[in-house]
């Protein structure tokens, strides 16, 4: 049973928490509310059905997972660990994929100090690219965050010279693990190749 008060017949409640008659509503208020509101309730019901299918397909691996230990007499501890599953015709791959969910120490402002320092001393000859590279790490969004990625794609540059490598200790050791995420990746192969492309489960890729 809900707490929420329920709203007279005849009125709608506004951002302020006031009853107002919905005569005197604006149209084009009425229609935005009606857009926001279809689609708001749609995508949590969406929401819902994305948890229960990770939450239903965690435990399908799981399962195999274990059924499979015993069927060679080993016990397997825990859930953790990449999985690849493909159907028997070979037409769908379903991976379990963990991967750590990384944040930086006070250790990230001193690696900014040092990979500046040498960036401005290769200033005469240093690549375009890698000073466009250094700028974006060191630009967090607008979260606050300086993005993991951008971090590791630092990491892989090797340059020879001793600064850089002291610079690159540095951001190695402002690298926190605070955690791990699991990922359910759905895939469906191309034709008759041996090449797959993803079943997207967000929205920015359909």
């Amino acid at each position: 049973m809900s707490d929420k008060p329920s709203i007279p017949k005849g009125y709608l409640k506004n951002a302020m928490n006031h009853l107002v008659p919905e005569s005197e509503v604006r149209k084009q208020d009425l229609a935005r509310d009606r857009v926001a509101r279809k689609w708001a309730i749609k995508a949590i019901k969406l929401n819902a059905a994305l948890t229960a299918f990770k939450k239903e397909s965690l435990a399908d691996i799981a399962k195999l997972v274990t059924d499979s230990g015993k069927h060679y007499g080993a016990k397997m501890g825990g859930t953790k660990g990449n999985v690849s599953i493909i159907s028997y015709d070979g037409q769908y791959k379903i991976v379990r994929q963990y991967a750590d969910r990384i944040a930086f120490t006070e250790e990230m402002e001193v690696a900014k100090k040092l990979v500046l320092d040498c960036v401005n001393a290769w200033s005469a000859g240093a690549n375009g690219h890698l000073k466009a590279v250094v700028q974006r790490v060191f630009s967090p969004s607008k979260q606050g965050q300086i993005r993991t990625q951008d971090v590791l794609d630092l990491l892989r540059l090797e340059i020879d010279d001793d600064r850089w490598r002291k610079a690159m200790q540095a951001v190695k050791d402002s690298i926190l693990v605070t955690g791990t995420a699991v990922y359910v990746r759905v895939y469906e192969r191309i034709g008759n190749t041996d090449q797959y492309k993803a079943i997207p489960l967000d929205l920015a890729a359909v």
